[in-house]
């Protein structure tokens, strides 16, 4: 689904990202992991078009998307849910889906009640603006606005950063449905536990360089641990 072949990314004379490879397979959820500051929200940024690789390629699906502007990739199948729950404060619940719906090409009629049918807890909520949900309330909106553009492959990056336990729960509840129903996952995330639930692969990074990957069932050793620790 994506292969990223040694990309490097900088931010002006800071080199950031240097000779990252990984692959996201069709139907899979792949974790990105590593200690604060080592690269990954940088690698999404590069996926996404919104940070150029000074060398290396992304390709997506078979295709070269390296040179892609952010929105011909979200056009062509990539969803993102940045850091931080990012929604549009001034608009309701309804129209932040109802943007994302009407700018996709994809998205059938159906796919705000699809997303809403994931995250229950925001249809009472439809007609209150966004700015003044709680942050569980936020990431669960940021991600149904994602899924609105039906992505054949999603970014989510930390969904659980700074939630409270029981949204996390639905958050996780929705991520496990959508990756059992088929849809590609990459996911970047702090905490170890978490990933080993939902991921069939992982790779960590560290000091902006893959320094290992691998399938799931070894997230749990003691090498992948201490490359996590503070």
């Amino acid at each position: 689904m994506l292969t990223v072949s040694g990309v490097d990314v900088a931010y002006g004379r800071s080199q950031v990202l240097f000779d990252v490879s990984l692959e996201i397979p069709d139907r899979s959820l792949v974790c990105v992991m590593g200690r604060n500051g080592v690269g990954k929200t940088t690698l999404l940024h590069a996926l996404m078009g919104l940070l150029p690789c000074s060398s290396g390629r992304v390709n997506f699906d078979g295709t070269d998307i390296t040179g892609w502007r952010p929105e011909r990739r979200v056009k062509a199948g990539i969803g993102y849910v940045p850091q931080g729950h990012e929604v549009f404060g001034q608009l309701t619940v309804w129209e932040n889906l109802q943007v994302a719906w009407e700018v996709s090409a994809a998205a059938k009629a159906s796919a705000i009640d699809e997303a809403l049918d994931l995250f229950p807890r925001l249809r009472p909520l439809l007609k209150r603006r966004a700015g003044f949900l709680s942050g569980g309330q936020q990431q669960q909106l940021a991600i149904a606005r994602a899924l609105v553009g039906q992505p054949r492959l999603l970014l989510l990056d930390e969904p659980t950063e700074g939630i409270q336990p029981s949204i996390i729960l639905e958050i996780e509840e929705a991520i496990v449905g959508l990756h059992r129903d088929g849809l590609s996952i990459l996911l970047v995330e702090q905490y170890l536990d978490f990933a080993i639930r939902l991921a069939d692969r992982y790779v960590v990074l560290d000091a902006g360089e893959v320094a290992r990957a691998g399938p799931a069932s070894e997230l749990a050793e003691a090498s992948v641990r201490q490359l996590l620790s503070v």
